[in-house]
């Protein structure tokens, strides 16, 4: 559950990213509780424990996942993409089924249905043949399922590194410019 704090450590960098709109469940508020050794659940733990300075903090916004009046649960308030990460079995049965009866899966389908990026980092396995079906639902609804399995292209041996490139990842399929200091990608012929 790394990933999270440095999707949005990331993403709150990034000077062209005005608003980040944070929901956590209440099942990932567990798993973020024992994976980054929090001393409370949430969302605000999540932000707490990212260090992020006071005008990168300033841009998240923080909802409950029963917050269906959310300004991200409606097609008529603007995103630029929205990221289920990680997405459980779950909430990816719920996208891949229509239910949204909890703001995550609401704001993915929202994000569907006006073709806005909705990326998935799915990260349970291995992969059962229902897992499978509705990643391929999903693919074919115009999802992009992104698990987070490590670049190992971006060289080094320390986890920070392809947390960091993957987060990159993400924030490529939305279009927001990201920092690649140290990063090691590899050539491209530029075609």
């Amino acid at each position: 559950m790394e990933l999270p704090r440095t999707l949005l450590r990331a993403a709150a960098a990034s000077p062209v990213v005005e608003t980040i709109h944070l929901v956590v469940t209440a099942g990932a508020s567990q798993v973020l509780r024992h994976e980054l050794d929090l001393t409370k659940p949430g969302a605000a733990a999540l932000v707490e424990s990212a260090g992020l300075p006071g005008n990168e903090a300033a841009k998240i916004a923080v909802h409950s996942d029963r917050e269906l009046d959310a300004p991200l649960a409606s097609g008529s308030y603007r995103l630029d993409g929205t990221v289920v990460l990680p997405c459980s079995g779950s909430t990816l049965a719920c996208l891949a089924t229509g239910v949204s009866d909890r703001l995550v899966p609401r704001a993915g389908i929202v994000a569907l249905k006006e073709r806005w990026p909705l990326i998935l980092g799915f990260r349970e396995t291995p992969l059962s043949l229902v897992h499978l079906e509705n990643l391929r639902r999903m693919a074919y609804s115009g999802a992009i399922v992104l698990p987070p399995i490590p670049a190992f292209y971006v060289g080094g041996g320390n986890l920070a590194r392809f947390l960091e490139a993957y987060a990159l990842r993400v924030l490529d399929h939305l279009a927001i410019p990201g920092r690649r200091d140290d990063l090691r990608w590899p050539q491209t012929s530029g075609a």
